[in-house]
């Protein structure tokens, strides 16, 4: 029986954070700037996730459709999504990951935080989970506790503490020089016909692509 292959969302599934992207249009450039740059070191994500989306005041819907528009997924995600069933696991929102998925034609198993979006600011509802003995944060190795094996697809901060838990990663970006840093082996990917391409253990050919390119 194969692992459970588990991915993250924002930065990963799709081709750019839709978080940053969101905060970018919607919010506060100055508290996002501020905040990412305290992340993991005066500021827990939790933190961070708190303060940048209070910045935001649009009405829900308006974002929803903004992000409906603007937000791409990574080439190869549908074929794999629709081959391999992977969870979702995100330290974002289901309000703005399920309108992406449903304009994909997608349907998957999502873990994430969600959203009150009031006027005044938006508010992050969190989903339970305690704080990680290993990090020390409300991180999503807890939502794989039930878990003895799994294949893990990710790239950033929310990512590192998850990968150093699971059987096999597949890393890009921040997560990919963290791990380095760390000598955690982790196989490197540009899109999701890579991930495939060494899952199945054989050459996976996406289209106008050759064979025998490397990542």
């Amino acid at each position: 029986m194969r692992a459970p292959l588990v991915i993250d969302w924002d930065g990963t599934v799709t081709e750019v954070d839709g978080l940053h992207l969101v905060l970018e249009r919607f919010g506060d450039l100055g508290v996002f700037e501020r905040s990412e740059a305290a992340l993991g070191r005066t500021l827990s994500l939790r933190d961070v996730i708190t303060l940048e989306f209070e910045t935001v005041h649009a009405p829900l819907a308006e974002v929803v459709a903004w992000v409906r528009e603007n937000v791409t997924v990574r080439a190869g995600f549908r074929e794999l999504a629709r081959l391999r069933r992977p969870l979702v696991i995100s330290s974002g929102f289901h309000e703005l990951i399920a309108p992406v998925l449903a304009r994909e034609g997608i349907e998957l198993d999502v873990i994430a935080n969600r959203l009150d979006p009031q006027p005044k600011g938006w508010r992050t509802i969190f989903r339970e989970q305690p704080v990680c003995d290993v990090c020390g944060e409300h991180c999503k190795r807890a939502d794989l506790a039930t878990l003895d094996a799994f294949v893990y697809v990710g790239d950033g901060y929310s990512d590192r503490c998850v990968a150093k838990a699971a059987t096999r990663v597949f890393a890009r970006d921040g997560l990919a020089a963290y791990l380095a840093r760390e000598g955690v082996p982790f196989e490197p990917f540009e899109d999701f016909y890579d991930v495939e391409r060494v899952l199945a253990g054989a050459d996976v050919v996406p289209p106008g692509r050759s064979v025998g390119r490397k990542t």
